[in-house]
């Protein structure tokens, strides 16, 4: 248990990483050149990721023996990786069918790309953090966090990282309501816990910065265009 800030810390700045540097690859991998650097750099994310949202499952609670908490772990993983994976394949294609505008091809693997696959890997992020939270809030620390430092800083790491996905993913319909749910929860009712519990700690830091983002973000631009319509990113 008392690795869980560490751990949290490692794990914001694996999620930023494997999040982001994909946009920034976009140079033909050498190997293959149909596919892009960042593709190939994108096939390790849930390799990366998923063993790291175990680490802290399991460290969360090391008495648990739930079956049900684990299922649901493992389908909220299964999610996350099938949307990833989906979005992952149908974007590296329709960079090839951007001449193909108005074809079913195109309508078909755009709606993988930006939509199902968008919405099913959201709805895996934000399930496992719930559920992270509701595994520890049962099995507190008996005595409270000296460096609540470590999962403030990856709070705000991530909550940053999930800003993004969400702006340029356009599943803000989910994540915006969800962020702000989660942030009034954990101000509300899980103040007082915050020294006791790292992961509430963390997301609470994380959802209280995404929103904290998300409000700037309309303020500026009247709305919440994703950043490649407004060309931040091509």
């Amino acid at each position: 248990m008392k690795r869980l800030p560490l751990l949290t810390l490692i794990f914001s700045i694996a999620f930023a990483v494997f999040f982001i540097a994909p946009t920034f690859l976009s140079k033909q991998f050498g190997l293959y050149p149909m596919m892009k650097i960042g593709d190939v750099f994108d096939i390790f994310t849930p390799l990366v990721l998923i063993p790291l949202y175990w680490f802290m499952f399991r460290t969360s609670d090391h008495n648990a023996k739930g079956v049900v908490e684990t299922i649901a772990f493992f389908v909220l993983a299964a999610l996350w990786v099938e949307g990833q994976g989906m979005h992952l394949a149908a974007n590296s294609i329709g960079h090839f069918l951007k001449g193909f505008t108005g074809t079913d091809a195109y309508s078909l693997a755009n709606f993988y790309d930006e939509v199902l696959s968008h919405y099913m890997w959201h709805v895996g992020v934000m399930g496992l953090s719930v559920l992270l939270v509701l595994r520890q809030w049962r099995t507190p620390l008996t005595e409270g966090l000296t460096a609540v430092w470590l999962p403030g800083l990856a709070g705000v790491i991530y909550g940053f990282t999930f800003f993004i996905i969400i702006i340029e993913g356009a599943t803000t319909p989910l994540g915006v309501p969800f962020a702000a749910l989660f942030t009034l929860f954990g101000l509300i009712w899980g103040r007082t816990k915050l020294k006791q519990q790292p992961l509430l700690l963390f997301s609470v830091a994380a959802y209280l910065t995404a929103v904290l983002f998300f409000a700037g973000w309309a303020i500026y631009w009247r709305g919440l265009p994703e950043f490649s319509q407004v060309g931040i990113i091509d």
